[in-house]
């Protein structure tokens, strides 16, 4: 059974401008590599479309601050690298999938774990599995810089990354981490002897 930190991950969170389908305002990315969590990069990206006054609510940017970003395309290449693993992780990942997907037109998307999924699977019994709760149950913005806050892409992926570890540690190896049952698991029998 392989360790689950013998892939190579990136953490991702993107927060959009609040048009349907959501376009990429700023996205964070975060590596883990050999099982440890490295230091995050993040862009701020001027959207095809302005944010919308609900999205700004949600992540506090303004037009006004996306004004002199770059495009998506003067990014995509640095994107591009930083995508370059085995597997991407992310809360309720189809989001941040999505949204990547119709950006980068030619990515092959890698194995996707989603924290949202694992951590239901995995911690049973929470009466929230949104991304804020479960970092104010588990202390996962502990230590983190006062100038990160929720629901900014490099806060978001961070945190998630914390989760992401955390829930890999609870499942050990690669197999259980997939929702792969191994040699006996808990679907089997229990032996007499």
């Amino acid at each position: 059974m392989a360790d689950w930190t013998s892939l190579s991950y990136v953490v991702v969170d993107v927060e959009g401008n609040g048009q349907q389908p959501p376009d990429l305002v700023e996205l964070a990315a975060v590596p883990i590599v050999n099982g440890a969590i490295g230091e995050p990069v993040s862009w701020l990206v001027l959207p095809d479309e302005e944010i919308t006054h609900f999205a700004t609510r949600i992540h506090g940017l303004t037009n006004k601050d996306l004004a002199n970003s770059p495009v998506f395309d003067a990014v995509k290449d640095d994107v591009l690298g930083a995508l370059n693993v085995d597997a991407l992780v992310a809360h309720n990942a189809h989001v941040d999938v999505g949204v990547l997907s119709r950006k980068l037109d030619d990515w092959q998307t890698p194995e996707v774990f989603d924290t949202l999924k694992l951590a239901r699977r995995l911690v049973p019994g929470r009466d929230s599995y949104r991304l804020g709760r479960l970092v104010e149950s588990f202390g996962l913005a502990d230590g983190l810089p006062d100038d990160l806050s929720p629901h900014r892409a490099t806060y978001d992926a961070l945190v998630a990354a914390r989760l992401f570890v955390l829930l890999a540690g609870k499942a050990a190896t690669l197999e259980k981490l997939r929702g792969h049952p191994s040699e006996g698991d808990e679907h089997e029998a229990p032996a007499l002897f």
